[in-house]
């Protein structure tokens, strides 16, 4: 647990925010002190039936426990439940503050997402609640070939009634000290979504709430596909999603992320990139739905777990196409779980390092 007071908290950030800059060893060693650091989200995050077909379609998922409540009932949910990487929209607004009120000093543009891990307990559903206890779980600071701060959060979120439902650990990669680009920061305020008040929502989550040991237990199968009709090695169906800038400015939108090397290329000519480009966690859902359309039922994914190698370039004129190909790594017959490892490509180009998902089946 981090030793940092909220006082010492406070005033790093009026610090930051008044232009002080601290030399990268001088913001690893802040950094460092704040492991362990967490923090319970003020305002409870309601899950909408809107919300979850948006979301679905963001992330080009037809399984119908997203749309049509008849056929999520058939196959055993009470309502519709939410695909497989939804999380993502809590994680905006839950990691808001540990960005700028905890781990201050660093740019966001900077901040690359490297991994992402989910564990579920039960999947999210219309109607829940969800509160989130958010935590710097980790800090490493690197400085050969060249200086970047590697660091974990984790995410442990329960619904109204105390009930665990996702545990989320998300990489980061930040470099710090880098001068910023006179050209980029006037692109970045010429761009950047402009909002002249922010109301606050007030306090919805119980103070001194009492914080409970990090959730261990796994989802049922739900509808998940017979376990002995797979065997090790068995090839999942390739398939083929098609992204364009609407997909992105979509995606964005359903995200809450207004990142403009999403849809700018004024912007990601100035940061030095090749063009616009897709959100990661963007990927990780068309990936949930590649496998979500061969289990039978998301409500079984276990874990979920995919690392970033490569950004997938959309050009302005033509659509962007991410090719997927999978396989069951592995099966367990005593527990009745699978592992399943896909491939993402863009071209020849895999997008993803490493990317798996355990699943219940049946």
């Amino acid at each position: 647990m981090s030793q940092v007071s909220a006082e010492e908290l406070q005033q790093r950030a009026l610090a930051f925010q008044s232009g002080e800059k601290f030399s990268p060893d001088e913001l690893a060693a802040r950094t460092a002190e704040l492991v362990g650091y967490h923090y319970t989200v003020d305002d409870y995050f309601e899950v909408g039936r809107e919300d979850v077909r948006r979301h679905a379609l963001a992330v080009q998922d037809a399984h119908p426990v997203h749309w049509n409540e008849a056929k999520a009932s058939e196959l055993g949910h009470d309502t519709l439940i939410a695909a497989p990487t939804f999380v993502s929209i809590i994680g905006v607004v839950a990691q808001r503050k540990l960005f700028d009120e905890v781990v201050v000093g660093y740019d966001l543009w900077s901040i690359l997402q490297t991994d992402q891990r989910l564990m579920y307990h039960r999947p999210i559903k219309v109607g829940d609640q969800l509160v989130c206890d958010v935590t710097l779980d980790s800090f490493r600071h690197v400085t050969s070939p060249e200086i970047v701060d590697l660091m974990v959060t984790k995410n442990v979120i329960w619904n109204q009634h105390d009930e665990p439902v996702m545990t989320t650990w998300t990489s980061l990669a930040a470099r710090p000290g880098l001068e910023i680009d006179p050209e980029l920061i006037t692109s970045l305020d010429h761009v950047m979504m402009k909002v002249d008040t922010i109301p606050d929502p007030g306090i919805t989550v119980a103070a001194g709430r009492e914080r409970k040991p990090d959730p261990t237990e796994l989802p049922p199968a739900y509808s998940a596909i017979d376990f002995d009709t797979l065997t090790v090695g068995q090839e999942l169906p390739d398939k083929r999603f098609l992204l364009t800038r609407g997909n992105l400015s979509n995606y964005a939108g359903v995200a809450g992320d207004p990142n403009p090397i999403h849809f700018s290329d004024h912007v990601v000519k100035a940061a030095g990139l090749e063009g616009v480009v897709a959100h990661g966690m963007q990927t990780m859902g068309l990936g949930a739905s590649y496998i979500s359309e061969f289990i039978g039922d998301p409500a079984a994914f276990c874990e979920y777990n995919v690392r970033f190698t490569s950004m997938v370039y959309v050009p302005e004129d033509d659509s962007a196409a991410v090719d997927f190909t999978g396989k069951v790594k592995s099966l367990d017959p005593e527990t009745r779980r699978g592992t399943i490892a896909i491939v993402a490509k863009q071209g020849n180009r895999r997008i993803f390092g490493r990317a798996q998902a355990v699943v219940q089946f049946n």
